[in-house]
C-alpha cells in the first residue's frame, strides 16, 4: 500500500484542539489525524456489515419469539465514545 499527500486547510482553533488531543496521546498531529480517520473508516465498514447482516437474517427481537413492549425498542446505532472529539 503506497502513500499519498493530503493537504488540508483548517481553522486555527481546530488545529489547536488537534494538537492538544495528539499531545495527550504522545502523538504528532499527523499521526493523530490519520489514526482517527482509520478508526472512523473501520466504524463505518463495521456498521455496514452489521446492517447487511440484519437485512439478510432479519432483525431479531432478542426475546426468543416473545412479543412485548420491551422487544419494540429500536436497534442501537454504533457509538464511538473514543473518537477523540472533545
Amino acid at each position: 500500500m503506497g502513500s499519498t499527500v493530503l493537504s488540508l486547510r483548517i481553522d486555527g482553533e481546530l488545529l489547536d484542539r488537534l494538537r492538544s488531543h495528539a499531545a495527550r496521546r504522545g502523538m504528532s498531529v499527523q499521526d493523530y489525524v490519520v489514526r482517527t480517520l482509520i478508526r472512523e473508516d473501520f466504524d463505518e465498514r463495521f456498521q455496514t456489515a452489521v446492517d447487511e447482516t440484519e437485512r439478510f437474517y432479519g432483525e431479531s427481537d432478542g426475546a426468543g419469539g416473545e412479543t412485548d413492549d420491551a422487544a419494540a425498542v429500536p436497534p442501537r446505532h454504533h457509538a464511538r465514545p473514543g473518537a477523540g472529539i472533545a
